[in-house]
């Protein structure tokens, strides 16, 4: 099992910036792609940006230029470092990460528990 540790949200006003951290433990064989998703509310989850094992990446429109999403492989550790937040970048933010627990097995996609980032007007 593939566990997710998110920290890192929090109240911020608009123009700041936040930076997100998600570490992954557990029965680990290899993580493909990790990333971000979020959701706020009465809206379906959308990603946010996503980064693979290679760093390739991957952002929604409406944060490109803002966000900037890295990994350490080493840690199995993504990050989300989130600039000029906006009022609408409210939400709950869940990373995720495609993951392989052992050799053999099939892969599956793990999720964070979630965290809330609020900007303030």
């Amino acid at each position: 099992q593939v566990q997710l540790v998110e920290s890192g949200g929090g109240l911020v006003q608009a123009g700041g910036s936040l930076r997100l951290s998600c570490a992954a433990s557990g029965s680990i064989f290899s993580i493909n792609a990790m990333g971000y998703y979020r959701q706020a509310p009465g809206k379906q989850r959308e990603l946010v940006a996503a980064i693979t094992s290679g760093g390739s990446t991957n952002y929604a429109d409406s944060v490109k230029g803002r966000f900037t999403v890295s990994r350490d492989n080493a840690k199995n550790t993504v990050y989300l470092q989130m600039n000029s937040l906006k009022p609408e970048d409210t939400a709950v933010y869940y990373c995720n990460a495609d993951a392989t627990p052992a050799i053999y097995s099939p892969g599956y996609r793990y999720w964070g528990q979630g965290t809330q980032v609020t900007v303030s007007s």
